[in-house]
């Protein structure tokens, strides 16, 4: 994932966009920017952060970037912001999400004569092909609209120039976008925990679709969002959101300790003596999962410092792998001769859970190992986000595979915790985990933790389903929509 973060103020605002925007690091390792308008001019700074912090890297260019409006962005892969002189006028422009279609909407730019100069790894960025889709537009708004209607996936993103900032949430609602305000500036955020150290207040959740501007006289909407509708990622309350954050006015830490104390609930066939969490994101979860089973919560595994970050969101396995051995240590004192749990938000391909730390609990003595992640089984990689990643990676799908011998295109079977075909695919991942028991959250215990709807969940990773084929477009996105495929067509 990234994180995008925007502030218009009175006065200089670099020093708010610089934390701001620090906020949004557990979103993304590879690259940080920041823009700033001032005097008709933009000053833009990206930086490579895969090795470093964001406030080390902008810590001295934010001195010298002066004006009241910018936007800045955590980048998961492409370098951001984008920068472009279009008939629409010279932008800034960050961005959120996925496009999986962004390959044949790139070769129809090229065919029309559009080039691009961002590449990331060998491929186009994914932020200049959505600045590119937005300046055929006949204004920004109109950009917007034919750009949400051109992608398949997902995409929310500031825009900086001389109006102010536009910001627009994708329009089925996956990343989220939110607004804050204090006396003398307004501030739009991907994470509501940015806005409390800054001493902005909520003042507006944004809606799927929805487009607003904020201005040096305040904020305006611009085109409405889709009432009724939010398709928002389930995962950011499992793992990728800050504790401190909402969304939908729902907190992930509150979440994540009901999903502890659902997993608890479940779990009156076995005796343990310590309740423990994978740190950093699986420890609210074991802090429900003590306080439901009345055992105590132990620590034994500490992260060291908060300067390794999160194994899962580096693009390179290679990396992912070496920051999984390297940041958790083991308490032997607390391991040995003890049956425990451990929580842990998911498990994705399971080897990282296998070799850095059910690993590391035996080595130490543990008696029992029993494994409790606080969502269901990953069976899908993530459509709208960098997410999940290849299919075949899945513990799920490895498993499926050994048992059936192929690949499977239907597992409806698997996803049902009460058939067969799930406790032997529960078992088998157990097996090669080399756990005592595994037992997975259900999607009813994971949807009610979190308190919405199902219909207002994008629960596609676990049931590889989504809402979008039955939502309803107005005329005008009908219109837009049937024109951009026709583009498509023609190229």
């Amino acid at each position: 994932m990234s994180g995008v973060f925007g502030v218009v103020g009175k006065e200089d605002c670099a020093q708010t966009l610089l934390y701001g925007t620090d906020y949004h690091s557990h979103l993304g390792t590879e690259y940080g920017g920041l823009a700033i308008f001032a005097d008709g001019l933009f000053n833009r700074q990206i930086h490579n952060i895969s090795q470093s912090q964001f406030k080390s890297k902008f810590f001295d260019d934010y001195k010298k970037m002066k004006g009241n409006k910018g936007i800045g962005v955590i980048s998961a892969f492409d370098e951001q912001p984008v920068y472009l002189h279009s008939k629409l006028g010279p932008f800034c422009i960050v961005s959120t999400g996925l496009v999986e279609n962004s390959s044949q909407l790139t070769e129809s730019l090229l065919n029309q004569g559009v080039s691009f100069s961002e590449v990331s790894r060998g491929k186009i960025n994914t932020t200049e092909l959505i600045a590119k889709l937005i300046s055929q537009g006949s204004d920004l708004i109109d950009g917007i609209e034919r750009m949400f209607a051109q992608i398949e996936g997902s995409c929310s993103l500031l825009i900086l120039n001389k109006d102010g900032i536009y910001a627009a949430r994708d329009r089925f609602g996956y990343t989220p976008l939110v607004i804050g305000q204090r006396d003398d500036a307004i501030a739009v955020s991907s994470e509501s925990a940015a806005f409390l150290n800054l001493e902005f207040k909520i003042i507006k959740n944004l809606e799927p679709g929805e487009i607003v501007l904020i201005s040096d006289e305040g904020m305006s909407q611009k085109k409405s969002g889709i009432k009724n509708l939010s398709q928002i990622c389930t995962f950011l309350w499992i793992y990728t959101g800050f504790p401190a954050s909402s969304y939908e006015g729902i907190n992930v830490e509150i979440v994540r300790e009901r999903c502890g104390r659902s997993l608890a609930r479940r779990d009156k066939d076995i005796e343990v003596d310590v309740v423990s969490g994978v740190p950093d994101s699986g420890t609210a979860h074991a802090l429900g999962y003590a306080m439901e089973s009345k055992k105590p919560y132990r620590r034994p595994l500490v992260k060291y410092t908060p300067g390794y970050g999160r194994s899962y969101t580096p693009p390179s396995q290679e990396t992912r792998d070496l920051i999984a051995r390297m940041k958790l240590i083991p308490i032997r004192d607390i391991i040995e001769g003890n049956r425990i749990v451990v929580c842990e938000d998911s498990i994705v391909r399971g080897t990282q859970l296998k070799n850095y730390t059910v690993r590391k609990l035996w080595d130490c003595g543990a008696k029992e190992l029993h494994i409790r992640p606080a969502c269901p089984p990953l069976m899908f990689p993530c459509k709208f986000n960098l997410s999940t990643r290849n299919i075949n990676e899945l513990a799920a799908r490895k498993a499926i595979r050994s048992i059936e011998g192929q690949d499977l295109d239907d597992v409806s079977e698997y996803i049902n915790p009460k058939s067969k075909k799930y406790k032997e695919m529960v078992d088998w991942i157990a097996k090669d985990l080399e756990v005592t028991t595994l037992r997975y959250q259900t999607v009813e215990d994971m949807i009610n933790a979190i308190g919405l709807a199902k219909e207002r969940l994008c629960l596609y990773c676990w049931t590889g389903e989504h809402l979008k084929s039955q939502i309803d477009l107005s005329e005008d996105e009908k219109s837009i929509l049937k024109q951009a495929r026709e583009i498509l067509k023609q190229n």
